[in-house]
């Protein structure tokens, strides 16, 4: 798609109903992005959905654009990020990402039928025998932006590909891993979801090796 085809793919999804435009890991192709929302803005939100492994200084072109960012904070520990990502430096990046988008977006806003129009939305993978990075990542979530963001607590995680190099996360997480998590949750009164065990199946992943014709 070139710029043009891309606004005019906003044009028709917002012609056929749909409650936002949601970007998926849009970064590697944001100057196009940008590009097409000038040659048409949709008047539903846009979403900016990512790994939350972005500089800061790309999230602030988007600023006027994005309506609403969906980032993940994967981890706080820069051992475990380096070890399962490859990116020791995830939090350095994450973190001032973050505080741009929520700079930007302010406090979450619906419209009168619970559908958000504004905000971030923050993800939170549970992994394995690591509990204590999601509860350093809840917490920072909540010394630094409080109600001001949502958090989606998420217990999918489903060992598969080179999870089989590292034994300590070559599971599901347990019922206990997760009522842990979820009741620090609560007790730091984040709002926002808890997603339920039953999400860690191997047929809600993608097919990441599907070829072009």
């Amino acid at each position: 798609m070139n710029p043009s085809s891309l606004a005019d793919a906003f044009r028709r999804l917002e012609e056929s109903g749909v409650h936002n435009i949601n970007l998926v890991s849009p970064t590697p192709y944001i100057d196009s992005i940008i590009e097409a929302f000038s040659l048409y803005r949709p008047s539903i939100p846009v979403v900016y959905n990512t790994g939350g492994y972005e500089r800061a200084e790309t999230i602030r072109r988007l600023d006027g654009i994005v309506d609403i960012y969906l980032p993940d904070m994967k981890y706080i520990r820069s051992e475990l990020s380096g070890k399962y990502s490859k990116a020791g430096d995830y939090f350095e990046y994450a973190d001032a990402a973050l505080h741009e988008m929520v700079r930007q977006t302010g406090k979450p806003v619906f419209n009168d039928d619970g559908m958000m129009l504004r905000g971030t939305i923050v993800r939170h993978l549970i992994l394995p025998q690591n509990t204590r990075n999601s509860i350093d990542v809840l917490n920072y979530l909540s010394e630094n932006f409080g109600d001001r963001i949502l958090v989606s607590l998420m217990g999918q995680y489903t060992p598969v590909a080179n999870a089989a190099d590292y034994p300590e996360i070559n599971r599901r997480i347990t019922a206990r891993e997760y009522d842990k998590l979820l009741s620090h949750l609560e007790q730091l009164e984040l709002d926002g979801f808890a997603q339920q065990l039953g999400s860690a199946k191997e047929e809600y992943i993608p097919d990441f090796d599907l070829e072009r014709d």
